[in-house]
């Protein structure tokens, strides 16, 4: 880690730990009202919810290097890369129990947060995020700025015509466009190699005469690397480029997923290698931060995530005929 500055890994580690603990947060607020019996339209949180617990590295690594100036779209597994967007946490969190006071007035939800003041959208159709984030690039690139554009997908992704269609005009045109692939190694419950023809997506960028890149074993400090090589290439007029990341789910596709088709034990042997936890230790043994330190940020942490909830639980909800408004046609 010699070569990587002591702030850009504490913001990595601080990133990481937020999303986990909101994750954790959600994933609990979410269940209320859901059990014995799971009711995907009970509790304070109605709707589907899809939480990104273990793939934490994707996001933290390569946001890392941007600024509000670069445009982030994501999916329908989004407060990972929101959060380390910069995305308000309390108006985020407002959104996703359906609050007036969410970043879309509680109309979007956790799988269509939009937040133009730091350039961050998801959506919860696949792939769909690719051609709007390569338009952003198009218009980065017309008005001669540096700025680019990233994409986050699900390697479930990389098979619809949006993936292909869009990488092939940012090859042509050279848009600084990077599309960031987070192999969790499922798609809903398809396995991937049950789904995807070729071992790594990464390899597909030849397709296109781009770079292509392979973070292993969910390494957010690998990805921090590849990250930074992808943007600065792009930042120089060089074209896109396709980072590809061994990423891990923990939980199901979506809160209340029986998750039939694992293993019992895969879930416990990801968890045992936790990116976060290896990423604490290596700060500590390298001496870029004590154990008295690290508590006093996770505490911090801790008192920003509970109050963005404490916030959502207690704003309004919208008013029935307040559905008519910001409506156009």
């Amino acid at each position: 880690m010699n070569n990587i500055r002591k702030k850009d890994l504490l913001w990595m580690y601080r990133v990481m730990k937020t999303s986990r603990y909101f994750e954790e947060r959600m994933e609990k607020a979410y269940l209320e009202g859901k059990q014995p019996v799971f009711n995907i339209g009970a509790g304070p949180v109605p709707g589907e919810m899809h939480l990104s617990n273990g793939q934490e590295p994707a996001a933290a690594g390569m946001i890392v290097h941007l600024t509000k100036n670069d445009t982030v779209t994501a999916t329908h597994r989004p407060h990972h890369e929101a959060i380390a967007k910069g995305v308000d946490l309390k108006k985020m969190t407002a959104e996703i129990f359906g609050k007036k006071t969410g970043l879309s007035k509680g109309k979007g939800g956790h799988m269509h947060l939009f937040d133009p003041n730091v350039k961050f959208s998801c959506g919860g159709i696949v792939g769909a995020g690719i051609p709007h984030a390569a338009g952003a690039a198009l218009a980065n690139k017309k008005r001669n700025t540096n700025w680019v554009a990233v994409a986050f997908i699900g390697d479930g992704a990389t098979n619809t015509g949006a993936f292909h269609e869009s990488l092939n005009l940012a090859a042509l045109w050279k848009l600084p466009l990077i599309v960031v692939v987070e192999d969790n190694s499922w798609g809903i419950s398809v396995a991937k190699k049950d789904s995807t023809s070729v071992p790594f997506n990464c390899i597909r960028a030849k397709s296109y005469d781009i770079n292509g890149y392979y973070v292993k074993k969910n390494n957010p400090i690998e990805m921090y690397r590849d990250s930074k090589e992808a943007i600065d290439r792009a930042r120089n007029g060089e074209g896109p480029s396709i980072i590809e990341i061994q990423t891990d789910r923990y939980l199901g596709h979506f809160q209340g997923d029986p998750e039939f088709y694992r293993n019992k034990d895969e879930v416990a042997a990801l968890r045992a290698k936790d990116p976060i936890e290896k990423l604490k230790k290596k700060l500590i043994k390298e001496s870029y931060i004590t154990v008295q330190e690290l508590s006093t940020i996770d505490s911090l942490i801790i008192k920003e995530v509970d109050k963005a909830y404490e916030f959502a639980k207690h704003s309004e909800y919208p008013k029935p005929e307040e559905a008519l408004g910001d409506v156009f046609c």
